[in-house]
């Protein structure tokens, strides 16, 4: 087993920075079908570039590389305690190569490990077959943006604009219209889901987890699953939420449903949503010495390019904001301007947030613009270098983001997703503006990183650190004025109208 943490370490590199040919399928589809000269056309074309920039340079397509989840199959008798020891070897090694970002924290005390060993990461699979020549390993990297999507429903139950789902197939087609909606863009639609009808709580959401390991282009064996996948497809590209939720007609890109038996009091519907960057690899190995003999969800030839034609194209109209901003500044942008921001800024998350709320900051923050960004950095002869830096899922700071705008003059918000009705009145105001960036697009947006000027905070981990950054050319639309405006708020009020309509019974029972 000489190769097998090397083939491992592999594995993760290339699930990390290189999308399967079904995801890239899938997502050149979705190019083509969307309207062009829209802000979800723009969008694609950023994620496009990105996917070739991750791919070129062995960067993560996206800064947030989740948990990883591994699913290991091998033959009977094989020293699965061995293979975990070098599983989680070559985790830390990948980590330490910039391949994955420090994800695992103390659930207690909040502390980063640094390497993404600790209790529960990574999460680990084992099976046995009756192949005795071969190991398959497949691994998931599936960021918390997408993970804190998943849902779970108990049926029968009351949705929202589609009324009762029963335990039926029709309640489960409901269940998965309503967790498709409830995403918008905040899980980087367009998005795919796994889905489980059964189990119980925890094998549940595992079975629908696992479904995400089918390729987008199969079938369901079960003619009525089928069926149901073809519908879901379908019908969750009306409801006008489009990429990144700036409203559009692709919304998902692949649905995939698996069923457990269940106790006769239960009626579980799991939905496990992933984003664009659908990242999911497998190898087959040599069972006597561990090293790759086949990849698995892949071509052995390059993959071809997705022809973003440079990512984002610039109209003449764009507005170039450079940091510090004044009031009157935020104060003239509406939503659907697009911006090109430069000059100096701050990266700031959940640790920090809450730090806000109860310390002063490190530095001042007055007129500046605070990213909502856990970036992956490296350490070269005392130097910082940034080689990921998308946006993050910004509802989380709904709670405190109005009072820190208040408190400490912040002007902009960049983050992805969009924040709620609290930070809508807060940057009213105090005159600020909420700017969507392209989730997912960490390629992209690492290179409009000039300088890492300092990092502030480091005792809370590096994605959760307060990184000191200036920018040139970051594109990133106004979702969130000073005028009270949202879109967001509009997408979706717009998209739960189309939901309504799907409410009517399709499948009988």
């Amino acid at each position: 087993m000489q190769f097998f943490q090397e083939s491992v370490h592999e594995l993760i590199t290339q699930t990390s920075t290189n999308l399967p040919p079904d995801v890239r399928q899938a997502m050149a589809a979705a190019i083509t079908n969307e309207q062009p000269s829209t802000k979800s056309s723009q969008a694609l074309a950023v994620i496009a570039t990105n996917i070739d920039m991750a791919s070129d340079d062995q960067g993560p397509i996206c800064q947030d590389t989740g948990m990883p989840t591994f699913e290991i199959k091998t033959p009977v008798g094989a020293n699965q305690l061995e293979m975990k020891t070098m599983i989680r070897a070559a985790v830390a090694e990948a980590t330490r190569r910039g391949k994955l970002r420090p994800n695992s924290v103390d659930s207690l005390t909040g502390t980063n490990t640094g390497d993404n060993l600790g209790p529960g990461t990574p999460i680990l699979h084992f099976d046995q077959w009756e192949n005795n020549q071969e190991i398959e390993v497949k691994l998931l990297l599936k960021g918390g943006g997408c993970e804190n999507k998943n849902i779970q429903y108990s049926l029968p139950c009351e949705l929202p604009h589609l009324g009762r789902a029963d335990r039926t197939l029709d309640g489960v087609r409901k269940c998965i219209l309503h967790a498709v909606w409830q995403a918008q863009g905040q899980g980087c639609s367009a998005g795919a889901v796994g889905v489980c009808i059964g189990g119980d709580r925890t094998s549940g959401y595992t079975h629908a987890k696992e479904q995400l390991f089918r390729t987008l282009d199969d079938v369901n064996p079960s003619p009525d699953l089928a069926r149901l996948e073809s519908y879901i497809m379908t019908a969750a590209n009306t409801l006008g939420i489009g990429t990144m939720g700036f409203g559009g007609g692709v919304t998902l890109i692949g649905c995939k449903v698996g069923v457990l038996n269940r106790l006769p009091a239960s009626f579980f519907l799991s939905v496990a949503y992933d984003c664009w960057a659908f990242r999911r690899l497998g190898v087959i190995l040599d069972a006597g010495n561990g090293a790759i003999k086949r990849w698995l969800y892949r071509d052995d030839k390059p993959a071809a390019p997705m022809g973003g034609s440079g990512g984002f194209s610039a109209t003449g109209k764009e507005i170039r904001l450079q940091a510090p901003i004044s009031e009157e500044q935020a104060r003239s942008l509406r939503v659907g301007d697009v911006v090109l921001l430069g000059g100096e800024i701050y990266t700031g998350r959940d640790a920090v947030h809450a730090h806000l709320m109860k310390h002063e900051p490190p530095v001042s923050l007055r007129g500046n613009v605070l990213y909502h960004c856990g970036p992956v950095v490296l350490k070269n002869n005392g130097n910082y270098k940034i080689t990921a830096a998308g946006p993050t899922t910004s509802s989380r700071e709904e709670p405190y983001q109005a009072d820190i705008i208040k408190r400490y003059g912040v002007r902009a918000v960049v983050g992805k997703g969009g924040m709620g009705a609290k930070t809508l009145a807060g940057l009213k105001e105090a005159g600020a503006v909420y700017l969507n960036a392209i989730g997912g697009a960490a390629q992209y947006y690492s290179r409009c990183i000039e300088e890492v000027l300092g990092v502030y905070l480091l005792e809370f981990g590096v994605p959760e650190a307060m990184w000191h950054l200036r920018i040139k050319d970051f594109p990133a639309i106004v979702t969130m004025d000073a005028h009270g405006n949202s879109l967001h708020a509009d997408v979706e009020k717009a998209s739960a109208t189309m939901l309504a309509r799907l409410a009517e019974p399709v499948f009988n029972q």
